[in-house]
């Protein structure tokens, strides 16, 4: 992936969750994020600002162990 922020982005939309893994190692899962949501992360020119402006601070979130 060609990110300097963003290292992995998987989806399960089945649950509607996002798991986004952080170049630091640090991984998320966000909750309820819609498959549409996950597209356009996924296609965005700037991963991170993507992330800034669409899914921080938007839907629930959980850090999970590394």
């Amino acid at each position: 992936m060609d990110s300097s922020a963003i290292s992995e982005i998987d989806y399960d939309a089945g649950r509607a969750k996002l798991l986004v893994r952080f170049v630091s190692g640090e991984r998320y899962v966000y909750v309820g994020v819609p498959g549409e949501i996950h597209r356009s992360f996924v296609e965005a020119e700037s991963k991170g600002r993507f992330f800034q402006s669409k899914i921080r601070d938007r839907y629930p979130f959980n850090r999970l162990d590394s």
